[in-house]
């Protein structure tokens, strides 16, 4: 899912731009008058070949240079950023000529997944110093951003990390501070922790009896699942060293500390639920007051209704209190009795009138986890999943029949595999359109093929059927998808969302920039799609066919 460990995604801006655009409209004012005044005579003069039109477009380009060159009494602000501050504001610098004609560098051929195996001799038979090295890697850069976070934002949700400052924009409670804590103690980031459990027992307590609106889902996800996962990973509910993985030379949070947040934190949330007219939470929570409201529309997300099982089903087992999980199963066995498209279900649903809302079927933002947490809360109730529970693999397994028979297609002209959209129910048309958060899929494809066990022990004995043999091979060809959506563009990093080619489809726009990408004319990238919010689920799946094909690509 989204809430992934580790700082959150830094927002870019803070770039003040403003002395910059007053000298450049002072230089174009003049500039427009004079082109006016000219303009104003209604005869064509010519001097040779030489006409008015060709003199005004040569003024115009010495216009540009003199602007580019020129230093108002106020100063140029140039477009660079720089990270240094002169008490508290950025310092500007006029940008030369060598710097604005620079080409950007090339950037060195970028193959298929499969080929850069094949080519790699490190990942074929990397001694073990090599990957220790490049452990060590990792961990320095977890480091360095929490010591950036650290000196700027501690407390706060996230850091800015051009202008050097925090801002809140999940309630308050200091979300990376937590988000990281699990982090930390897989890593022996032992300094991390000590600062991330300081923090978290002298200010959460205070945080959450006095902050105002949060968002039931996020706060779900990152907070409490948060504090849940580092109670786990420092041996709460007796999970030993064994059983957590984590060597008993790291440093661990206070479980027990932990666990006391957790229920103080999740007490409040739970109004979320018991406030609502129907099996369905309302989506946000104001803390201070202990209350809990829709959203302005009046409806809630699909995803975010259905995202919090995990989470309360394991606050109930460990503090062995049954109301978090009681009110968070309800939500998946009303849902149950909905009807579906072929088990796809629209992304919003209304917590006062318990139904779907409208038409839009999609497995990216406002339906993804709904699907994923079908497959893992399943997982996770052993006890039960194949009794009272069995119904929720019957519906992960319902819904993903209908992922394969109504939005798995194939590009052209080079047959890569992606998951679309249905914007307007069965009877719309299709929308060739992927949302990198559906970068999840292909890792539960393959938990759900296998059910957490490896690749060749299913088939040694004799585990999968043929369903889950198709399924296991759609993972991989999904996972393929997610990685050329990085290697498609000319940075390497991948779009919040893509469009493909497909046969008889008229979508167009510009392709990912990277020339030397088998699948550069597969993939659409549109302007407004063209960030990446550092978003885990790529890694994630990668990660989950890993463990479970075994296979080092």
């Amino acid at each position: 899912m989204s809430g992934s460990s580790g700082p959150l995604p830094y927002s870019m801006r803070d770039v003040d731009a403003g002395a910059y655009n007053n000298a450049k409209s002072r230089h174009r004012s003049r500039l427009k008058i004079f082109i006016q005044a000219l303009a104003t005579n209604r005869g064509k003069y010519q001097c040779g070949k030489f006409t008015v039109g060709k003199f005004l477009s040569l003024l115009m380009v010495f216009g540009l240079i003199y602007l580019l060159l020129h230093k108002s009494p106020d100063g140029f602000v140039s477009g660079q950023v720089h990270d240094k501050e002169v008490q508290n504001k950025h310092v500007w610098k006029a940008p030369n000529i060598r710097t604005l004609w620079r080409k950007p560098p090339r950037l060195p051929p970028r193959l298929p997944p499969n080929e850069i195996y094949k080519n790699n001799s490190l990942l074929q038979q990397s001694p073990p110093s090599e990957w220790a090295s490049r452990q060590k890697k990792v961990k320095e850069a977890f480091e360095h951003a929490w010591s950036g976070y650290r000196n700027y934002a501690m407390g706060y949700d996230e850091l800015m990390p051009l202008s050097h400052r925090g801002v809140d924009g999940l309630g308050g409670l200091g979300a990376t501070v937590i988000d990281s804590l699990d982090t930390a103690i897989i890593m022996g980031a032992d300094d991390v922790v000590s600062e991330a459990s300081k923090w978290i027992e002298d200010n959460l307590t205070k945080r959450i009896s006095e902050k105002g609106q949060v968002n039931l889902f996020e706060t779900t996800i990152r907070v409490l699942g948060g504090l849940l996962s580092a109670y786990h990973l420092s041996g709460g509910g007796h999970a030993g060293s064994d059983d957590s993985g984590i060597p008993v030379t790291y440093r661990r949070a206070n479980p027990e500390r932990l666990l006391e947040v957790s229920k103080d934190l999740a007490d409040r949330l739970l109004l979320a639920f018991t406030s609502s007219p129907t099996a369905l939470p309302l989506s946000d929570v104001v803390l201070r007051d202990r209350t809990a409201h829709a959203a302005p529309d009046g409806l809630s997300s699909t995803s975010e209704a259905s995202t919090l099982q995990l989470e309360f089903n394991y606050l109930s087992r460990i503090s062995g209190d049954p109301k978090y999980e009681t009110e968070a199963m309800k939500v998946l066995e009303h849902i149950r009795t909905l009807p579906t498209v072929e088990g796809l279900v629209p992304i919003y649903i209304s917590p006062h009138s318990g139904q779907f809302n409208g038409e839009n079927i999609r497995l990216g933002s406002r339906g993804d986890s709904y699907y994923e947490y079908l497959l893992k809360v399943w997982v996770q109730q052993e006890e039960r999943r194949d009794s009272n529970l069995k119904y929720l693999f019957e519906m992960y397994t319902k819904a993903m029949k209908g992922v394969k028979h109504l939005l798995v297609r194939k590009t052209v002209p080079n047959g890569l595999v992606f998951v679309g959209e249905l914007p307007y129910g069965r009877n719309g048309g299709f929308s060739p359109k992927m949302d990198h958060l559906v970068c999840f899929l292909p890792g539960t494809l393959a938990l759900g093929a296998t059910k957490g066990v490896t690749k060749k022990k299913a088939l040694e004995n004799n585990l999968l059927t043929d369903e889950d043999i198709e399924n296991l091979q759609l993972a991989e060809d999904l996972a393929k998808t997610c990685v050329e959506m990085y290697f498609v563009t000319s940075t390497g990093l991948a779009p919040e969302i893509a469009y493909f080619h497909i046969e008889g489809n008229p979508e167009v726009g510009p392709d990912g920039g990277n020339k030397s990408s088998k699948y550069i004319n597969d993939i659409i990238i549109k302007p407004l799609d063209r960030h990446n919010l550092l978003r885990p689920e790529t890694v994630e799946s990668l990660f989950v066919l890993y463990r479970i094909t075994e296979d080092p690509k």
